[in-house]
């Protein structure tokens, strides 16, 4: 079994895959299977997010590039951009992770929230895509290229 214990920057050469949903990139102990069948397991810091594109190493110096799984989301549109800043304020009223794109939102399936959001006027269409939340002001961490929802996870905040 490959034993996945650091996050690295660079590396030249890429061993093997590793696709995973984002509420399995968020754990620090998991078994997992590479996409060459070989069977492995996390033993990361506690707090790491992995995001689609990340570098992991083994105990043995295997590289493992991470891959953000399609999963089950909602697309979210707005008729104007204002409407689509209202739809984002009442989600992070609600501290629901969001992924923000050029026009668009992304967010985990929960009928509650499509609900709501159909009655501010928005288009949600379900759709399977790679889910990378937005970290929000207290989040750090980094980033690939010019994409805005590469970041860490909010750590939260304080209110008064």
């Amino acid at each position: 079994m490959i034993h996945l214990t650091e996050r690295i920057a660079l590396s030249g050469q890429i061993d093997d895959t590793l696709e995973l949903p984002f509420d399995q990139r968020q754990k620090s102990r998991l078994r997992v299977k590479l996409a060459s069948g070989r069977e492995g397991a996390l033993f990361l810091t506690r707090g790491i997010i992995l995001r689609g594109g990340d570098l992991l190493r083994s105990e043995d110096g295997l590289v493992i590039q991470i891959v953000a799984a399609q999963e089950p989301v909602y697309n979210v549109i707005a008729p104007t951009p204002r409407e689509l800043m209202c739809a984002a304020y009442h989600l992070g009223n609600r501290h629901v992770p969001l992924q923000i794109g050029d026009g668009w939102l992304r967010l985990e399936q929960d009928y509650v929230l499509r609900d709501m959001l159909l009655g501010l006027g928005m288009q949600v269409s379900e759709v399977d895509a790679p889910f990378e939340p937005e970290a929000g002001a207290y989040g750090g961490g980094h980033r690939h290229g010019d994409e805005a929802a590469h970041s860490l996870k909010p750590r939260g905040h304080g209110h008064g």
